[in-house]
């Protein structure tokens, strides 16, 4: 499968839309694209960084013969060191709330939010790019 097949299927499994995974992954709006599209695709340290930024296996992108498996969607994605919606306002010395509707308008490029129904959200915020783009410590 080829690396626009797979990055696909990840996203359709983990719910995920083009600019959230720019946001987890630290590429752009137009590089995700591409990478869909199938007109570039990235180096192998790229592809993993990729992965882990979407909290599957380093090599997912790498397998050729076996279909991976993608974890779920829940709030402890893989092994992605996540912090809370409060925590991360009170570093940004935010309201709670703001950081929350911020994630929703997908604003923040160090997480997102989940429409899971009519009045909930789930949030996830990367807390290492959360870190490299804020520049504060955890």
């Amino acid at each position: 499968m080829r690396f626009s097949e797979k990055l696909k299927k990840a996203m359709q499994q983990l719910g995920l839309r083009q600019s959230q995974v720019a946001g987890m992954t630290g590429c752009s709006k137009g590089s995700i694209s591409q990478y869909l599209s199938g007109k570039n695709i990235p180096l192998a340290d790229k592809q993993r960084d990729i992965a882990v930024s979407l909290g599957l296996a380093p090599d997912y992108f790498e397998e050729t013969g076996q279909e991976s498996v993608i974890p779920s969607q829940n709030i402890d994605i893989g092994s992605i060191r996540q912090l809370s919606v409060s925590d991360a306002a009170k570093m940004l010395n935010m309201n709670h709330n703001t950081v929350r509707k911020g994630l929703q308008q997908g604003v923040f490029p160090w997480g997102y939010a989940i429409h899971t129904s009519e009045r909930r959200w789930v949030y996830f915020i990367n807390a290492t790019r959360f870190v490299e783009i804020e520049g504060v410590e955890i």
